[in-house]
């Protein structure tokens, strides 16, 4: 048993031998807990909720041991964003902008490049404001602020959220990084050369511009021609290669040109097979190498990566690949490797390692995190190290001294190797005055931000050690010492003031409250017993109440509580004994149970003290069901209880007729003995109470005779009339307008809903009404002249009449109140060409109110305010339907057995309606039923949702699925 459940047990446990007239003090304080000991840090590992002296485990670990500054603040030092000495600044990744970030940090590292575009003139920048924010416009202006930023700027790391706006670019979405430096240099090129200064215009050219020429021999007349081209970077294909030599060598090769692939030689005029090659004619300084490690799979139709080790030297000879201009420099420095972690070309991280051009050094550019490698060499070890997820990778090859091996390689960077000069402006670039006021107004504004964000935490921290000072304090007064005044306060109160290191609501004791405005017993476990002294200090500093102290003990509650308790023992002895008796025939004067309440008498026990049990309770308190008490009477009771046959609110009400007194049925009651009802009434103290010699209810007994008669004349007057209507009840010898009966030559009309309405009283006169009148009327337009004519009667109107016969319709006169009456009369007439029939109706046909009638259902057919539409895809090939016959089949059978479940509507009358041989409908079709109520003066149409389902699968349609890429 659980230790709250032991507590709770022990609390009360003198029930058992105390009866509620006989508690006394002592008995209180057992029921409130007062006496019980508290628990001792160090044994107690959470707090005891039953224990109202246990103060161990709310929350004041925090508060007795060591101050820790950093638990009173959630503010991380602002110096952790201050850039250290001698380090380069990083840039933030947008989401997942690391590609753009890795060639910005290797565009910047380029020192001619850098230089140039602080040169840019830029009126924006110089004419600036210090007292407002800069914000550039253009690429070049971005770029120039954003350069001097990362050389200047204070902060470990700055934001290009600028750049990336004005470049247009999805900060969720990861670009193809190759494509975007094609891209980009472009829009630089094309933005430098708008420049007025001569030497900025062609700064890309000269900076990164090589020129070679596709070259192209006929090897009919051997004549040459070459295209010259200028490239910005060379595309290497990495594929079958193990080096960058052999890339470059592909990449020159010869190619021949035959087949459909042939030459057009303007010598030979014709169409000859030629060779073709590439031919180098100069390089620059900045030497871009894109190695394709994202090619096109034609089996995928995607992207995949390359994950093949390509080796790169340090030092690159790029002479044997040139041809002419042998006093060209061409012997080139590896200076940046841009690295793609991962192993698909749709997603992964992008890191650049970049040679410091003043120093030598490499570093690893990681968005925020700049590493410095030791040394002064490059190290690629551990960006292969990660990309080491597929199982069937290769072996790392070795490389030589100098050289470098890598499989996520996909940008190399190599510049020009220079002679050593003496100018140390050449290794230095300085950031212009205009562009050096706008980074000292940033780094003004990142200094507030640490001298704020300082502040914020050292208040915190002095508001935390105030806390703390407070809360040592008053825990060491909180323990209430045996014989001392106490107090009761809310645990979930304690709890929150200990949690919170700033401020604290005022004390609410409100929901522990009984009806009495005492503290609920049940409540006890839900607040702790304090010092009279640390209650005090605790209400001066924040308020509240209302105040519990050993006068708020509530008498009355536990006093209640011992009864239902007691009695709770008591009902398994009780239910046994009861079982027993009422087996006996009662002696002497009786009361009458009802029967239903005396088989679930346990059950409405168990539910009325447990009633009985929360009654006291606050209206804001805990509601009946929730106390910790309840859940062992729910136990007890779904223990004892056997199954209530009837839902029982209150003992003995179903005994008790609608007008408070005994009912008069007296199979649903019982007489039990004296002794049983007074075990009974200790726990249904409100049960109605009926003795023996009680009479039934009188009103009852005379509405029951009255009911009786009733009956009895709805019997009599059912057999007299099927007797005088007997043919009309068993639908015999009916007459019918389609063949004329002989021996009469008139016919009398009723609504077929009268003679429905009357069968059903016959059949069931003491269920049903009788009937009392004929309503004509429905059959009457306003004018008081009859709807139908003999001919519409003969073709489908009289499903809505009767007919009668003379005789029969005397009677009807006789038995029922006809407000009006209708009759078809017969009539011979003798014309030239012979002897003629007639038939007439009375009253008269009301040509006006036909006409209108006609020309609605006409109006109805062509017009539709509601329908259901069915559209049929037609497949003029059959063949296909076998490719999608799985689909198709179980579309089919879905329709059959949504059919099934339809209810019927009166549209299946229709003969067209399911008809299963129809002609082939078109591509679209419109499928719809009217369903018309009896036809009255006052027309109305209702169109009926029921539809034909395809009769062939290959007029089903089927919805085609919808092939979407992500």
């Amino acid at each position: 048993m659980a230790p709250r459940l032991q507590l709770e047990k022990a609390a009360w446990r003198w029930v058992e031998t105390v009866k509620p007239e006989e508690i006394s003090w002592e008995h209180i304080e057992l029921a409130y807990r007062i006496n019980l000991p508290a628990c001792k840090r160090g044994a107690c590992r959470r707090n005891c909720k039953g224990n109202p002296n246990c103060l161990v485990g709310i929350g004041e670990q925090a508060w007795l041991g060591e101050i820790d500054e950093n638990a009173f603040h959630n503010i991380d030092d602002p110096n952790s964003e201050r850039r250290d000495k001698n380090t380069f600044v990083g840039l933030t990744n947008l989401g997942a902008t690391c590609y753009v970030n890795t060639f910005l940090q290797v565009w910047f590292h380029n020192l001619e490049l850098r230089r140039s575009l602080y040169q840019c003139h830029n009126s924006r920048a110089q004419e600036h404001n210090s007292e407002s924010d800069y914000e550039p416009q253009s690429i070049c202006e971005h770029l120039q602020y954003l350069f001097a930023l990362l050389q200047n700027s204070n902060r470990k790391y700055i934001d290009p959220s600028g750049l990336v706006k004005a470049l247009g670019l999805d900060t969720g979405q990861q670009q193809d990084a190759q494509e975007f430096s094609k891209l980009f240099l472009s829009l630089l090129e094309d933005t430098l050369s708008k420049q007025k200064n001569p030497n900025l215009q062609n700064v890309i050219q000269r900076q990164f511009c090589g020129q070679f020429s596709y070259v192209t021999v006929c090897n009919q007349c051997g004549r040459s021609s070459a295209l010259p081209s200028r490239f910005y970077e060379l595309e290497l294909n990495i594929q079958g290669h193990k080096n960058l030599t052999e890339c470059v060598t592909e990449f020159l090769k010869e190619e021949k040109l035959d087949g459909d692939n042939r030459y057009f030689c303007e010598s030979c005029q014709s169409k000859q097979n030629a060779t073709r090659r590439i031919r180098l004619h100069s390089l620059p300084p900045t030497l871009n190498l894109q190695l394709m490690r994202f090619v096109f799979d034609r089996q995928t139709g995607h992207k995949k990566k390359l994950n093949t080790f390509i080796s790169f030297p340090e030092q690159l000879d790029m002479g044997p690949f040139l041809e002419g201009k042998s006093d060209q420099r061409c012997v080139y420095e590896l200076s940046a490797v841009l690295i793609h972690r991962g192993i698909s070309a749709y997603s992964g991280h992008y890191i650049a390692h970049v040679k410091d051009a003043r120093t030598s050094d490499w570093y690893k550019f990681n968005d925020e995190e700049i590493e410095k490698m030791e040394g002064k060499k490059l190290q690629l070890g551990i960006e292969e190290d990660i990309a080491e997820t597929v199982k069937s990778q290769t072996r790392k090859p070795k490389c030589g001294k100098g050289y470098h091996c890598s499989r996520n390689a996909y940008m190399l960077v190599y510049k020009v190797q220079e002679e050593e000069s003496s100018d140390p402006s050449r290794a230095s670039v300085e950031v212009p005055a205009f562009l050096q006021r706008l980074v000292d107004q940033d780094n003004h504004k990142f200094e507030e931000w640490c001298c704020e964000m300082a502040d914020m935490r050292k208040q915190s921290v002095d508001k935390g050690k105030a806390k703390h000072e407070e809360v040592k304090e008053l825990y060491e007064l909180l323990p209430a010492k045996d014989g001392e005044p106490y107090e009761f306060i809310s645990l979930d109160w304690l709890k929150k003031w200990l949690d919170d290191a700033t401020a604290t609501k005022e004390i609410d004791n409100s929901l522990f409250l009984c009806s009495h405005g005492k503290l609920h017993p049940d409540n006890v476990g839900e607040s702790k017993r304090v010092s009279l002294q640390a209650a005090k200090l605790l209400y001066e500093r924040y308020g509240g109440g209302p105040r519990l102290d050993s006068s708020s003990l509530c008498r009355e509650c536990v006093g209640q509580r011992c009864r239902v308790l007691r009695l709770k023992n008591q009902l398994n002895e009780d239910y046994k004994e009861v079982s027993n008796l009422v087996k006996r025939t009662p002696s002497g004067e009786g009361y009458w149970v009802g029967k239903a309440s005396l088989r679930s008498w346990r059950q409405l026990a168990l539910e009325q003290l447990e009633e009985d049990e929360h009654k006291t309770k606050h209206s804001n308190g805990e509601t009946n069901g929730q106390g910790p008490h309840s859940n062992s009477s729910k136990e007890f009771s779904s223990e004892l209880s056997e199954g209530n046959e009837e839902e029982m609110k209150t003992f003995n009400e179903d005994i008790v007729c609608s007008h408070g007194g005994l009912s008069i049925m007296d199979t649903e009651r019982k007489l039990v003995s004296t002794e049983v009802w007074t075990k009974l009434r200790a726990y249904f103290a409100k049960a109605p109470e009926f003795t023996q010699s009680q009479e039934p209810c009188q009103q009852c007994l005379t509405l029951e005779q009255e009911e009786k008669d009733n009956e009895a004349v709805s019997k009599m007057m059912a057999l007299d009339q099927k007797n005088q209507l007997l043919n009309l009840f068993h639908e015999k010898n009916r007459p019918t307008l389609t063949k004329w009966p002989q021996g009469t030559d008139v016919l009398y009309v009723v609504p077929l809903f009268f003679v429905d309405e009357w069968r059903k009283f016959i059949r069931r006169p003491t269920k049903s009404s009788p009937v009392s009148n004929v309503g004509n009327s429905l059959l009457l337009c306003p004018h008081g002249g009859f709807m139908f004519t003999y001919d519409s009667l003969v073709n489908g109107d009289a499903q809505h009449i009767a007919l009668l016969w003379p005789s029969e319709w005397e009677v009807i006169s006789r038995l029922f109140i006809v407000d009006h009456s209708i009759s078809i009369h017969l009539s011979q007439q003798t014309t030239p060409t012979g002897p003629t029939t007639q038939y007439t109706t009375q009253p008269d046909l009301c040509w006006e109110c036909r006409e209108g009638f006609l020309f609605q259902q006409q109006r109805d057919l062509r017009e539709y305010t509601q329908a259901t539409i069915y559209i049929r895809k037609v497949i003029e090939d059959k063949r296909m339907i076998k490719e999608a016959a799985p689909e198709l089949n179980a579309s089919s059978s879905e329709a059959e057995e949504d059919k099934e479940e339809q209810p019927k509507v009166d549209g299946e009358k229709d003969p067209d309606f399911g008809q299963r041989h129809r002609p082939k409908p078109p591509s679209s079709q419109v499928s719809s039923r009217h369903r018309s109520k009896p036809p009255l003066w006052a027309y109305q149409r209702n169109i009926s949702e029921a539809g034909c389902p395809p009769e062939d699968p290959s007029e089903a349609f089927t919805p085609t699925p919808l092939i979407t890429k992500c």
